[in-house]
């Protein structure tokens, strides 16, 4: 099949929308400007349209791809022992994730020496941040109760992942325990679910535009100089979480005969696509489709990806406790090796469920900081110029743990077409979008 020329793939406009974006952030700064002239922060409603466009169908679309795969399981036992695996795998990858993070931030010590007072620091920025914190900080039981949606209806208008996950199972299981009776209605819903993703083709075109936006309020905000500003805690947290996909991700790969790099190359647009908006929720239907296409069963995706979004957040994870012991280092916290890992552990409770919330990292390291009392929680200024670069980080690194999970999860359940794998990924790389606008004729995926 002939390539399109550069000038017509998305992630040409994309790198041109991410330049143009740069320019105006640094040519029309916040910082001095007086009332009333234009700074690039005005953009930043361009890249939240854009997310809340895809955040509309993300409910919808995880409804409908949870339910057809489902109904065709025919088996609660299958249903069950998938989601057991799912859950044991995402406790092990987030806690090695959150290992590797301490690791990093104790060999390199990037806050030593800033003898930070907190006293000192102004937090005026971070009241928001700490008002969404204290309700984002539920105990075990109401994190259990807030999986249940006080109404269907709820569910679907809060946008609340978990939830609506509850909620498809509830009514796959249901569907499946029909029969034959329910062919027509599986049949409809499978038509509403590729005319959603057609929707993604056409709201997937406007990431140029939202790259644009999300670039001139980063510059525009925070100044050419950020990108050098705790340049050390940047370089740790990059370089963490690629040790932890290169070694990590790529072992397991390596395990179940993929190359890493043939699946990075293989989705190369939905990762850049991440990179550019600084969340991994941009790019979640694109990987619906990709996952398919890529040998994986239909009804394996619909209930690993969605929970991968909730509870395997490896990226967050490294993120949290290297963010966490940075503040320790830079206001002078020495902590003892238990208080460490007693954080470790808050930090391994709060991340879950946190992926629909926007800024979730942020939000989810003011929530842990506010519960241990430890490391002062008004550090998080030190941070805040610099966070959206590190939100890039542990998107990316989300993005790359649900796809990996997907497929050792498959893998493990004989619900893995390795002969359709090695041919995908060794062919070129086509235009996913050609892909989502063509889903008339899903791709064909096995079933177990």
């Amino acid at each position: 099949m002939k390539r399109k020329p550069f000038y017509r793939q998305l992630y040409f406009w994309v790198l041109v929308g991410m330049a143009l974006g740069i320019i105006v952030g640094w040519r029309f700064p916040e910082k001095g400007a007086k009332a009333g002239d234009f700074t690039g922060t005005e953009l930043k409603p361009l890249a939240d349209g854009f997310i809340r466009l895809i955040r509309m169908v993300i409910a919808p679309i995880i409804f409908t791809t949870v339910v057809t795969g489902m109904a065709g399981m025919n088996s609660l036992k299958r249903v069950g022992r998938i989601g057991l695996k799912a859950i044991l795998y995402f406790e092990v990858m987030t806690t090695l994730a959150l290992l590797i993070g301490w690791v990093a931030v104790k060999v390199f010590q990037p806050g030593q020496g800033m003898n930070i007072d907190p006293g000192q620091l102004d937090i005026s920025d971070l009241q928001p941040t700490l008002s969404a914190a204290s309700s984002h900080h539920p105990g075990a039981i109401q994190f259990i109760l807030n999986i249940i949606p006080r109404s269907i209806v709820g569910a679907f208008a809060e946008g609340e992942i978990l939830q609506v996950l509850f909620v498809s199972v509830l009514f796959g299981i249901a569907m499946g325990g029909l029969g034959e009776a329910n062919r027509p209605i599986i049949n409809a819903i499978s038509q509403v679910s590729k005319a959603l993703m057609r929707m993604i083709a056409m709201i997937i075109k406007l990431a140029p535009v939202a790259v644009f936006g999300a670039m001139s309020f980063t510059i525009s905000k925070t100044g050419t100089s950020s990108l050098r500003w705790l340049g050390m805690l940047l370089l740790c947290v990059y370089s963490a979480c690629i040790f932890f996909v290169v070694f990590g991700l790529g072992a397991l790969l390596r395990l179940n005969g993929l190359s890493l790099w043939k699946f990075i190359r293989y989705l190369r647009h939905e990762l850049f696509l991440v990179f550019s908006t600084g969340s991994s929720e941009s790019a979640f239907p694109r990987m619906i489709v990709r996952l398919e296409n890529l040998g994986c069963s239909k009804a394996l995706v619909g209930l690993v990806l969605p929970a991968g979004y909730s509870f395997n957040l490896d990226g967050s994870s490294i993120y949290l406790s290297m963010a966490a012991l940075f503040i320790g280092q830079a206001t002078n916290m020495h902590l003892s090796l238990g208080q460490e890992f007693s954080l470790l552990a808050v930090c391994l409770l709060t991340s879950k469920g946190a992926a629909a919330v926007a800024g979730s990292g942020f939000i989810t390291l003011a929530a842990t900081l506010a519960s241990m009392h430890t490391i002062p929680v008004e550090g998080m200024v030190l941070i805040l110029g610099v966070d959206w670069f590190m939100a890039q980080a542990r998107a990316l690194t989300n993005l790359m743990g649900n796809g990996v999970a997907t497929v050792v999860l498959a893998r493990w359940e004989q619900e893995f077409d390795a002969q359709k794998a090695a041919r995908v990924l060794d062919e070129p790389v086509s235009e996913p979008d050609e892909k989502m606008a063509d889903l008339g004729v899903a791709p064909t995926t096995p079933e177990a």
